[in-house]
């Protein structure tokens, strides 16, 4: 797979799993030990097929929507959050409904909602077929207009330019979200935002790791699933600094013309990859080779997500104990 003249392997850190993601995790894992069966989880709980695969592989059901589950069963919903009519659905039939958005996400469909009741047209900074930036339409969808590039902000037509706020899906590039911002302010020289920027601490905090690493290496692999968004933002943020960078599910999918020519390979992974997949990669690129092997680390990460209430009060029903990690977590942006 590799080369003989590869001499280093650099990874980015932190990379991989994100709190949101370790707590949507967690949840349908302990739900599986405490709900009776059948437990199904709507949509892909986190963007990734081999976390997806193992949860499926455990017990979890999933499901693309809701007139999949039967009437009164339990529903966990994904990392991503969902729009109030799917609530209003599972209420309607009865589900038992627990929630895995990640808490950043919910952070965003409250300041929606806070805009849209305060009557501000919102400019929702995002890619529109994005489960993330679906759901947060849904709290407003006749006042939210999504928009993905600066470009396409000349084309808006709001009744009040006067009155505009403007929100960002979480998993977005930094650069590529500052531009659209710009972009808005010139339009709108009267927007409000949000006190602070809606990109999450582990997107941003992955972004700074991935542009220390590529502008020490010929090319970057990334690791992550093709509809994750952050995973798609790290392949981005390396290239605008002019290093290739290619978007992996694992190593069966490394082509060796990739490395032609490279001395260091850099790696890093989006905030739904496990660890393991990157170990896997290591191990790959020294096979057969002497590879030394360091990490750039640029931020320490400690943010840690409680769970849903609805799913301790499940497990306090059962009497079944709750990891700590999970059940006495913290959250500092």
């Amino acid at each position: 797979m590799s080369r003989e003249l590869l001499k280093e392997i650099v990874l980015a850190g932190p990379r991989g799993f994100c709190a949101g993601v370790e707590r949507a995790i967690d949840i349908v894992e302990l739900a599986l030990q405490v709900c009776p069966p059948p437990v199904y989880v709507r949509k892909e709980i986190v963007h990734n097929r081999d976390v997806v695969d193992a949860l499926r592989r455990k017990g979890a059901i999933f499901v693309d929507e809701l007139d999949q589950v039967p009437d009164g069963a339990t529903v966990i919903f994904s990392a991503h959050g969902i729009s109030p009519a799917v609530r209003e659905e599972a209420q309607l039939r009865r589900l038992r409904v627990i929630d895995a958005t990640c808490p950043l996400v919910t952070k965003v469909h409250l300041e929606a909602i806070r805009y849209a009741r305060e009557g501000y047209s919102i400019i929702l900074v995002g890619h529109e077929d994005h489960d993330e930036v679906i759901g947060t339409t849904g709290e407003a969808p006749e006042r939210i207009h999504v928009v993905s590039h600066p470009d396409e902000v000349e084309k808006l037509d709001l009744p009040d330019p006067d009155k505009v706020a403007y929100l960002t899906q979480t998993t977005l590039s930094v650069d590529d979200t500052r531009e659209v911002i710009e972009a808005l302010r010139r339009r709108f020289p009267r927007i409000v935002g949000p006190s602070r920027d809606d990109i999450c601490y582990a997107t941003q905090n992955r972004q700074a790791a991935v542009k220390a690493v590529a502008g020490a290496v010929d090319v970057v692999l990334v690791i992550g699933a093709a509809n994750s968004s952050n995973a798609n933002r790290l392949r981005e943020v390396s290239e605008a600094i002019g290093t290739r960078a290619f978007l992996i599910n694992d190593i069966r999918e490394i082509k060796p013309e990739w490395l032609d020519g490279a001395d260091r390979v850099g790696i890093t992974a989006g905030a739904s990859t496990p660890e393991y997949l990157v170990t896997e990669a290591v191990e790959a690129l020294k096979r057969h080779q002497a590879v030394g092997v360091r990490e750039v680390h640029v931020v320490d990460e400690d943010v840690r997500f409680g769970l849903p209430r609805e799913l301790e009060e499940i497990a306090q029903e059962t009497g079944t104990p709750l990891p700590p990690r999970v059940a006495a977590a913290t959250q500092e942006r």
